[in-house]
């Protein structure tokens, strides 16, 4: 007969493997009594893994979901699995890295050698583009309630803190209250967001998990909608690019920039960059707001001239008293402007 706490294991792992056993099946595996059987059920009982007692001819264990997470045991093919991926989350971030890697430090080091050493040669490096944004931390029960509220399909009601400009990474003001549908909760470029019908401006919208604060109780059921298209990865794709689904941005302007093509160029994934001059060049710009694309333009150290839109005009203007309020009050000199090129022969 095998050593008590051997066997507890095996009766552990045979629960864990099928829904339903009769106390004579686990009798059988084990090769021990059913008397054996139920003391062992009810040691497994006293250490937290809820075990109930079916009615039938023989009688029967299951093992149900608890209150709070007990000890788990896995076989060595779900250890290594669950390691990799562990490790994969911690180096690819997605905002829950540092959890990841506290549960990988767990699970680590209660394994045995053989597979500690199959772990440790599973190395994965990060390697990011150097505009990448930097990584921001999510709440974890910030993610477990907005899955909740999506698997449920119930409205969600929660504060949001919006930064000044889509493209910014500071948080902003808390705006009013949002009530939304929610329907698809979803990571892009190591952020996760939030993919709903926001049932007050009648529209699909993403939100930040990160600048959200869910309220509680979420509000009634509602019925599944289909984004636009159909897809919800080519959905979030249209709009991280900017686009309103109809293959054009949402705010385009076009200025005149003090400085050399090649060096705008560099810069600008996404535009259209024309020379004019040897330090003249024609920029046209693409972005999700008038206040996000002006200040997406304004981080080039030139002289700017707006051909247009009026939206991008008054953009500069409310980011020029923004900016003007932030530096106290006083106005800054303004640069002296470079002079046009000579026309050309």
């Amino acid at each position: 007969m095998p050593k008590t706490s051997a066997r507890l294991l095996a009766l552990l792992s045979l629960l864990q493997a099928r829904r339903n056993w009769s106390g004579e099946e686990l009798a059988g595996r084990l090769g021990v009594s059913t008397r054996t059987v139920r003391r062992d059920v009810d040691r497994l009982r006293e250490l937290g893994y809820p075990i109930t007692t079916f009615k039938g001819p023989d009688g029967g264990y299951q093992l149900e979901a608890g209150s709070r997470l007990p000890p788990l045991l896995f076989d060595d093919d779900q250890a290594v699995a669950l390691a990799v991926a562990l490790q994969t989350v911690t180096t690819t971030g997605a905002g829950v890295g540092e959890a990841a890697a506290r549960a990988l430090n767990t699970v680590r080091q209660v394994m045995p050698a053989r597979l500690r050493h199959r772990i440790d040669t599973f190395q994965v490096t990060a390697v990011e583009r150097p505009a990448t944004r930097p990584d921001v931390r999510v709440d974890g029960s910030v993610l477990v309630a907005l899955s909740a509220a999506v698997h449920a399909g119930e409205v969600l009601r929660f504060d949001y803190a919006a930064a000044f400009a889509p493209e910014a990474d500071d948080v902003g003001v808390l705006t009013p209250p949002r009530r939304v549908e929610p329907h698809h909760l979803v990571t892009w470029g190591g952020r996760w967001y939030l993919v709903a019908w926001d049932l007050d401006r009648e529209d699909w919208r993403t939100f930040r998990a990160d600048r959200m604060a869910p309220r509680s109780p979420t509000g009634p059921r509602f019925a599944s909608r289909e984004v636009p298209g159909g897809d919800v990865a080519a959905f979030v794709a249209e709009r991280f690019r900017g686009f309103d689904g109809s293959g054009d941005w949402l705010c385009r302007g076009e200025v005149v920039l003090g400085l050399p093509a090649a060096v705008v160029s560099a810069y600008v994934r996404d535009g259209v960059v024309e020379e004019l001059g040897p330090d003249r060049c024609r920029l046209v710009l693409g972005s999700w707001s008038w206040h996000g694309l002006a200040a997406a333009i304004g981080r080039f150290d030139a002289e700017i001239e707006v051909v247009g839109p009026a939206e991008l005009r008054e953009a500069f203007a409310h980011l020029a008293r923004r900016y003007a309020r932030a530096a106290g009050g006083a106005s800054a000199s303004p640069l002296p402007r470079r002079p046009d090129p000579p026309p050309a022969s």
